[in-house]
């Protein structure tokens, strides 16, 4: 028995999934923004939870978070939830559950989940997108995920926006310390800044999407201006891995027309005579990232 937590921005969900791949049990909690140790309790109190209401009693425990744990220092690196940066976070939840963990990139277990039985199934090659609270990226070859020697494979979301000009110049600042991140430009509070830039009104992704699904001229420019730079950077991932699927996840993958557009919007940029790009939306929708944490364990 399996059981994968995924500690997101703003939710933390987790998972129970038995031997036949069936899904056990399920749980989700606001996440406990900037409380270091709280997360840990309410990390460990959902295990303990999840595996009482299977009535499991021996079972592994996967956690993605939207970062990773440097293979150098055993600390976490480049998490847009900045208060586990710098702490021994798997060592720390080990001690507190008293037993192993394995922890990985909140998007790399999105493209293992969709390899495994999602969109990406088949495929030799899967890049998984996570669009939320920050942008994230992990690469599946060959039903494996590839981490890289710095455990940074895939993170595109820290490169520059591609081909920007006049007004996109620098940039926002990121929490990163640069200016001009993707993740400054595609995440939900990048979107959301975006339209308040352009328009004078702060509304949320969702909010956002709602208007531009009753043809509100603001909301529909704003998602256009979203897309293309999306497809940009996109592009650049392309031109580099060439995965044959593209999966999208995270709150703002279901976006008026997002999945549907990307694959013209990126096709412009790829270094390729005839661009064949294949962009789906994640098959478990929210529940990826937590079932691919409770795959980082072989059955």
């Amino acid at each position: 028995m399996r059981i994968g937590i995924d500690l997101g921005g703003t939710k933390m969900a987790g998972i129970v999934i038995g031997d036949n791949d069936e899904v056990l049990a399920l749980a989700r909690i606001p996440t406990l923004r900037g409380d270091y140790v709280g997360s840990i309790s309410a990390i460990c109190a959902m295990v303990h939870e999840l595996a009482d209401t299977a009535k499991l009693k021996n079972y592994s425990v996967g956690i993605g978070i939207p970062g990773s744990v440097s293979p150098l220092n055993g600390k976490v690196q480049n998490a847009n939830s900045t208060w586990i940066n710098g702490r021994y976070f798997q060592n720390d939840i080990e001690r507190a559950l008293g037993c192993n963990v394995r922890m990985a990139n909140d998007a790399n277990c999105l493209a293992i989940s969709e390899a495994y039985d999602g969109v990406g199934l088949n495929a030799t090659s899967v890049f998984g997108v996570i669009l939320g609270t920050g942008c994230g990226g992990g690469l599946v070859i060959n039903d494996a995920a590839i981490s890289g020697r710095h455990c940074i494979a895939g993170e595109w979301g820290h490169n520059p926006l591609p081909w920007a000009q006049g007004a996109e110049l620098p940039g926002p600042l990121c929490w990163c310390g640069r200016y001009g991140c993707l993740e400054t430009w595609l995440s939900g509070p990048a979107l959301s800044n975006d339209h308040l830039a352009w328009t004078g009104d702060r509304l949320s992704a969702e909010e956002i999407g709602f208007n531009a699904s009753r043809e509100d001229v603001g909301a529909l420019a704003t998602l256009d201006r979203h897309l293309d730079r999306c497809g940009r950077g996109l592009a650049t991932v392309i031109n580099i891995f060439d995965p044959e699927v593209v999966v999208m996840g995270g709150g703002l993958s279901s976006l008026t027309g997002l999945v549907d557009r990307l694959p013209e919007a990126i096709a412009s940029y790829v270094f390729a005579d005839v661009a064949d790009i294949r962009v789906k939306t994640a098959r478990h929708g929210s529940e990826s990232g937590v079932r691919g944490a409770a795959r980082l364990w072989p059955v």
